[in-house]
């Protein structure tokens, strides 16, 4: 499962999802994802879902289409920040652990725990006794979260390096996408075989029968966005829960209320009303 650099040459890509057809089954499987979640919500269910992959595979771009449509009392983002000093001292897996859901909670990690066993490892972060000692205890940990009754889904998104690089030349480009790549991830196009390495080496210690990793092939964003919802969706036991039944209330007639004058409140300029002068 190596994304090595021309890794899939004389494999046929599927092509670019159109996007009326993406459009369409994107609002059919958002529509599924409230089902899934009001189904947590009643059975008390904790599901959780990591997103890893290379910088620039479309994480992040898929978790928001995730959660645009879910109350986010109930699906929120774990996107945890850099360990500050006192996490450094802590058990590594510490930290992740308060960001686990309670009952009737989806979390989704935005990268988590395996950060050790990529940017970590790779760029030195993390002694190479520290990075063992997480490829033992993280099948353990995650197998205990099993047992606990936490469903567990975990997908790492494949890019080509070609893709990647369009990506990151985009970002470069685009003001509003340029907080979006970092000299963190600039580095990491010339240390792709060394990422590339340590993925297939995380995934021979951590894919495992109770809790296996799920690749989504990303170099089409689309594609890969529907393909990872189809199938979370398909390997969560969900029903559909019956909402309760509402009615519109009539309006009540008017009372003789006088509102104050619109003079004494302070309305935000009308900005739409200049725009095409």
């Amino acid at each position: 499962m190596a994304e090595k650099q021309g890794a899939g040459r004389g494999k046929k890509k599927a092509g670019k999802l159109p996007r009326a057809l993406y459009e369409q089954e994107l609002y059919r499987l958002q529509t599924e994802l409230v089902k899934l979640q009001e189904w947590v919500r009643t059975e008390g269910t904790r599901l959780v879902v990591v997103f890893e992959g290379r910088d620039a595979a479309g994480k992040g771009s898929t978790i928001k289409r995730v959660v645009e449509r879910l109350n986010p009392r109930i699906a929120r983002i774990a996107a945890l920040p850099r360990p500050t000093e006192r996490e450094r001292t802590q058990w590594y897996f510490q930290r992740y652990v308060e960001h686990l859901p309670a009952a009737g909670e989806i979390v989704l990690f935005d990268r988590s725990w395996y950060n050790r066993a990529g940017v970590e490892h790779v760029m030195g972060f993390c002694t190479p006794d520290e990075y063992r000692r997480f490829l033992r205890q993280c099948p353990v940990f995650e197998q205990l979260l099993v047992e606990d009754g936490i469903l567990l889904r975990k997908y790492w998104f494949s890019v080509s390096d070609e893709v990647q690089q369009q990506r990151f030349r985009r970002r470069l480009e685009d003001p509003t996408r340029r907080w979006k790549i970092s000299a963190m991830d600039l580095e990491s196009i010339t240390r792709w075989e060394a990422y590339s390495r340590a993925k297939d080496e995380m995934f021979a210690d951590t894919d495992t029968t109770e809790s296996p990793w799920y690749v989504v092939e990303s170099d089409d964003k689309r594609r890969a966005r529907v393909n990872m919802i189809a199938h979370l969706l398909s390997t969560v036991p969900y029903q559909d829960v019956l909402p309760p039944m509402l009615e519109l209330p009539e309006r009540p007639s008017a009372t003789g209320y006088q509102r104050p004058p619109r003079d004494l409140q302070t309305y935000v300029p009308d900005h739409a009303s200049r725009l095409g002068r």
